[in-house]
């Protein structure tokens, strides 16, 4: 009889730990599905970019909030003196082999990644709005973005726009324009979409198309707003060459005969009061996005190494503002004819152009026919 209560208060006091332990749990708390990756983020720049590097940081930090990975940014600068080190440092993070994923982007990169991707097999890099050396390393995945079909839901936007004479700073010529960084199949796939947008919503409308030759002169952007404002009347230019592409809102603010369109990310959250108030809507390329998408895929068995994604409309990848300005002073029926491409586009009724890879060489032939 002893016995048997003795083994029936051992049995009691491991229920009561057991319970004590659930007791003890933070309620709503659960672990994060899937592995904690470690990962370290490249910034051939500096954040604070207020586009691609900043954007990228923003999924990273979701990422690590949410528990699914740790990280840390490296940013390696943007000068010509900050350049030579890109090698080194790239070389040296991989080298260490502690890190789940290499991440890195940017027109500048694919070199400094390529080498560092022989040299170090087993390391995982990701490289985004690049395809320089697509499958050419069985250890990076290069994301790209459909900026082209984007860039046609802006030109519909911009075309139709151009027409409201009752909307502030619209005058009656059909003039719109479209300051590049460079002249580069990346920032003229952009550009493609947008003549193809703006071409099938007016044909009479004319676009200003001109280069900046960088991403970094404002100043120069600037210059180049201003020919388009004042030579030939355009009231509304979309800015494409990163933080040199805000030269074009000023140029539109300090006339006060235009309106600014900004790219990557929500320039009416990230410019100047000033500046914001006179930006229509940014076309969006969703870096952060585009990385949390890819560490879902992983996590859910689905890699890519070896291979490009290129992500759209229906995966996120780039999209539009249509909030704030956009709704407040875009017409509504301006605002249905952006609806209504959306629609068409993703659900393939209308087949964007895309300058990369096109060896016709078509935009240019359009730019050049487009020009006022």
């Amino acid at each position: 009889m002893k016995k048997m209560l003795a083994l029936l208060l051992v049995a009691l006091m491991a229920i009561a730990m057991v319970a004590c332990d659930k007791e003890s749990e933070e309620p709503g708390k659960t672990e994060p599905e899937g592995a904690v990756y470690k990962v370290i983020n490249l910034v051939n720049g500096n954040l604070g970019d207020k586009s691609f590097f900043d954007s990228a940081e923003a999924g990273l930090k979701i990422l690590a909030d949410a528990g699914r990975i740790t990280y840390e940014t490296k940013e390696m600068g943007a000068t010509d003196a900050d350049q030579p080190k890109w090698q080194e440092t790239i070389n040296d993070v991989a080298s260490m082999g502690v890190y789940d994923l290499i991440i890195c982007g940017t027109y500048q990169m694919p070199d400094y990644l390529k080498e560092a991707a022989d040299a170090y097999p087993d390391q995982k890099f990701l490289i985004y709005d690049d395809t320089t050396y697509v499958g050419a390393n069985q250890n990076v995945v290069n994301l790209s973005y459909r900026q082209n079909d984007m860039g046609y839901l802006i030109g519909v936007f911009a075309a139709a726009m151009t027409s409201q004479t009752t909307v502030d700073n619209i005058n009656p010529e059909k003039v719109v324009g479209f300051i590049g960084g460079e002249d580069s199949p990346v920032i003229n796939d952009f550009l493609y979409g947008f003549l193809e947008g703006a071409k099938a919503t007016d044909p009479e409308v004319k676009v200003d198309t001109r280069y900046v030759t960088n991403y970094f002169d404002t100043a120069a952007a600037k210059e180049l707003g201003l020919a388009m404002i004042n030579d030939n009347k355009a009231d509304i230019l979309w800015g494409v060459a990163g933080l040199a592409g805000n030269g074009g809102a000023e140029a539109a603010l300090e006339t006060g005969k235009a309106w600014f369109i900004g790219v990557d990310s929500d320039q009416e959250l990230t410019l100047s009061t000033e500046l914001a108030s006179i930006t229509l809507t940014s076309g969006l390329k969703n870096v952060g996005d585009s990385i949390i998408w890819f560490f879902d895929e992983w996590d859910a068995g689905r890699t890519y190494w070896g291979t490009e994604v290129n992500l759209g409309l229906v995966e996120g990848g780039v999209g539009y503002v249509s909030d704030k300005n956009f709704a407040k002073y875009a017409p509504q029926e301006v605002q249905d004819l952006v609806i209504a491409a959306e629609k068409a586009v993703r659900d393939g009724t209308i087949k964007v152009s895309s300058a990369i890879g096109d060896e016709t060489m078509g935009v240019v032939a359009l730019r050049e026919a487009m020009q006022p």
